[in-house]
């Protein structure tokens, strides 16, 4: 049988574009080294791909709804099949609204699955920031990374905010007056700043247009900007992984992008839009039918924002209506106090790596995740934080608390005031202990193995618990971390006498690394002696 190919045949017209792409664009050579990228496989990874597809969800529903929303505030007659609000004068962005929710064809699911597609990915990136930051994997190389998720996080916020706005109906237009409210509160510019938004007095005539335009493609730019950079450096710098056997911070195990992680993440693509479509088809959500156009001189009842918003929504709540008048000037200290708290809690959320870095002196790279446990400080600072939020936002919704739940609102405000600064403290505290036990039952499971729950009878009489020697996996896992020495500042007089200058700066450095590393912050793990010494039988049962 001849294998002699004719010189003259062409090859086939796909490999031909292939060919000429390859030669403009290099991508053979960048799939080549690329595609077979090695990915580690923890269920705990999928809540950056729950981010990632929700965002996208969020980016296909919105150029759908476009098509058919008028983002502006003039008045029209209302005509459209919803009865009750036939002949109701209403803005052109509040009738396009009921257009797609009860005549566009299937504009009320698209609607459905754009709002929680937002929510849940607001929700993810909360969730996925806090395995980031209980896991350590925000440390070198990858402080920018961070960065990009916290402002992922913020322009989310702000985007969630100015989207739920647009309908321009009662619910959101009362979100829209706590803004301006806000913004009146700072001193100088916020009047300016005010008139700037929204086109004139409140409501002004302009603001749905302007929160159009930032919603659909100022903030989705930059944020789109931010994922792309994200994922580079997620390709650049490696993944992170749990320590195991044959895991050190110079490899990954794990499988390759192709064919297997894209095939899982493709699916699991689907599993995620699935889910949000089955939510938003069951789950109602801003009904802005039932809750009426806007209008200044009414708020709907029980109105709250989106639960991202309940933070600040809090702070604005409990704080005292204290005010200060001076040259003809009124400070309104109840609100202006609050919104300057809110993005100064959030900023040290983003600079938090590099306060960890300094306190701690570490400048080396890590690939490899902490457990919580063996962070203790850390892990309390985290849990403190989610316990100052959560407790701010029972303050954000004391309304509805104290409806439904049949308690004084002036109770419950009095109990945030005092919990957002006395729960943290506690949650950090018990925490920090819980680790700690952690770590002591992990150096009892090393040294003595893992109860068994069969008793035997000593030939003396007395009665002990057979206990199960770990595997080499096992041990690996409660061993592998590294265990840091404080940072000490050192003699404070050298050899020759002379006293030595330690500027403030340092000896707190050296006060908050004892806090993090010292004497009551980790266990000890056991030694390999120690080990040898116990499994060789002397008090081992």
């Amino acid at each position: 049988m001849s294998t002699v190919t004719d010189p003259q045949r062409k090859a086939p017209a796909g490999e031909r574009v292939a060919d000429w792409a390859d030669g403009r664009l290099g991508i053979y050579g960048l799939a080549k080294t690329n595609m077979r990228k090695i990915f580690p496989d923890h269920w705990s990874f999928m809540l950056g791909e729950i981010c990632l597809y929700s965002f996208i969800i969020i980016i296909l529903t919105g150029v759908y709804l476009t098509l058919f929303f008028h983002p502006s505030m003039n008045e029209v007659v209302y005509d459209g099949p919803y009865v009750p609000l036939q002949g109701v004068r209403v803005s052109e962005a509040y009738a396009s609204t009921l257009h797609i929710s009860f005549e566009v064809r299937g504009g009320l699911l698209i609607r459905q699955i754009h709002h929680w597609a937002a929510l849940i990915f607001l929700a993810g990136m909360l969730v996925h920031m806090m395995r980031v930051f209980f896991t350590g994997a925000f440390r070198k190389p990858r402080e920018i990374n961070w960065l990009f998720g916290f402002l992922l996080l913020v322009l989310g916020m702000f985007t969630g905010f100015t989207g739920y706005s647009l309908p321009d109906d009662l619910l959101s237009g009362t979100g829209v007056r706590f803004m301006e409210g806000v913004m009146l509160s700072i001193p100088v510019v916020g009047s300016y700043a005010s008139m700037f938004l929204y086109g004139g007095e409140f409501p002004g005539g302009d603001f749905v247009a302007r929160f159009y335009s930032v919603h659909i493609l100022l903030l989705p730019g930059i944020m789109l900007g931010l994922l792309v950079g994200h994922l580079i450096l997620v390709f650049f710098h490696k993944h992170t992984q749990f320590a195991g056997p044959g895991r050190t911070n110079k490899n990954v195990v794990g499988m390759p992008l192709l064919p297997i992680y894209m095939a899982k993440a493709g699916g699991f693509f689907f599993l995620v839009f699935g889910v949000i479509a089955a939510v938003s088809a069951i789950a109602s959500i801003n009904p802005i039918w039932e809750i009426g156009p806007y209008r200044p001189d009414q708020v709907s009842t029980g109105a709250q924002p989106d639960w991202y918003m309940g933070f600040s929504e809090g702070l604005v709540r409990i704080m005292p209506g204290w005010e200060i008048s001076a040259w003809g000037h009124t400070l309104v200290l109840g609100v202006f106090v609050p919104i300057v708290i809110f993005p100064l809690v959030l900023v040290m959320i983003g600079v938090y790596p590099f306060i960890e870095s300094w306190i701690t002196g570490d400048k080396r790279e890590h690939h490899i995740l902490d457990r919580p446990r063996n962070a203790p400080t850390r892990t309390g600072l985290g849990v403190a934080w989610i316990t100052l939020y959560a407790i701010l936002l029972v303050g954000g919704g004391n309304d509805i608390w104290a409806t439904h739940f049949h308690l004084s609102i002036n109770a419950i405000t009095w109990f945030v005031r005092i919990g957002m600064f006395v729960g943290p403290v506690i949650a950090f505290i018990i925490t920090k202990r819980w680790c700690i036990g952690l770590q002591r039952r992990d150096r009892e499971k090393v040294l003595h193995g893992r109860e068994s729950g069969v008793i035997k009878r000593l030939p003396h009489g007395e009665f002990v618990e057979i206990h199960e020697p770990l595997n080499h996996r096992q041990l690996h896992s409660l061993t592998a971390h590294e265990q840091y020495k404080p940072f000490e500042i050192g003699p404070l007089v050298d050899e020759n006498g002379v006293e030595r200058k330690v500027s403030r700066l340092t000896k707190l450095r050296a006060k908050l690394s004892k806090g993090y590393y010292g004497e009551h912050n980790q266990i000890e793990k056991p030694s390999a002696e120690e080990y040898k010494e116990i499994t060789s039988g002397h008090g081992h049962h």
